[in-house]
């Protein structure tokens, strides 16, 4: 790796962990970063995936107020989303490198559509918080389980965007704030990367001195992130990661 390259990961890193602090889907700057700089998709998604992961445990711990009254909630979903967490790595590990190669490019442009409809995703949150129907609490719980299960299985496969999934899909099946879905969301997204972690650390095509590089400048961004947020311009940091995004997928498709 080149003086050069370490230093397009450091900003690349710094820049992800800070849209991260912002508005999230910084896999969408580190993902097509490492495949820019030549790494195959896999090893690129899988490299990604342990270098954004400390930041999701972080996040879980800062939010931890928010969880209060739902620990029965998060302990009976935990299994859930890490068998889903797991058949989606394995689908990325024990299928074809082809196959990601082909869908990678709609993964992308679906991120994109997810980060570019954020505000309407998490706004769907904001329409719960009075009693359920006595019809929608018998079934929620079993709503709530097939929603993490799908997302872990996204997650398991292709990281990016994630979070944005979560949130719009505990969104439609939980009555609850914005506030708790999103401590919800960084919980289950912790659980996904620890997963990840560890089944990638064992079976996946990992660049570790990618990892190096791109876990502490993703830490470092996300608490720059943290304290600066307020003064940046998020909207119009957020579409420039959809065009970024779409520019990407459509360089794919057609390469």
């Amino acid at each position: 790796m080149t003086v050069a390259e370490v230093l397009v990961l450091l900003g690349g890193g710094m820049v992800a962990g800070t849209i991260n602090a912002v508005a999230g889907g910084g896999s969408l700057i580190t993902f097509p970063l490492l495949v820019a700089l030549g790494l195959p998709g896999v090893a690129a998604n899988v490299s990604n995936a342990l270098s954004v992961a400390p930041g999701y445990a972080a996040s879980a711990l800062a939010g931890r107020a928010d969880l209060a009254g739902q620990a029965r909630r998060v302990r009976s979903i935990i299994p859930t989303i890490v068998v889903g967490t797991l058949c989606g790595s394995s689908l990325l590990l024990f299928t074809p490198r082809s196959v990601f190669d082909f869908v990678v490019p709609f993964l992308l442009l679906a991120a994109a559509a997810m980060m570019a409809f954020q505000t309407r995703l998490r706004a769907l949150a904001r329409l719960g918080g009075g009693a359920a129907p006595p019809e929608r609490r018998d079934h929620s719980a079993l709503f709530v389980q097939l929603a993490v299960f799908f997302c872990g299985v996204y997650g398991g496969y292709f990281n990016a965007a994630m979070g944005l999934l979560l949130i719009a899909a505990l969104s439609l099946v939980l009555d609850e704030t914005l506030r708790r879905i999103s401590a919800l969301k960084n919980v289950f997204s912790a659980v996904v990367g620890i997963t990840t972690v560890l089944t990638y650390s064992v079976f996946g095509p990992v660049n570790w001195a990618t990892v190096a590089v791109l876990a502490p400048a993703t830490m470092l961004g996300g608490i720059l992130g943290a304290r600066v947020a307020q003064r940046l311009p998020a909207e119009a940091l957020r579409w420039t990661i959809v065009a970024f995004t779409t520019a990407v997928a459509a360089i794919l498709l057609i390469t």
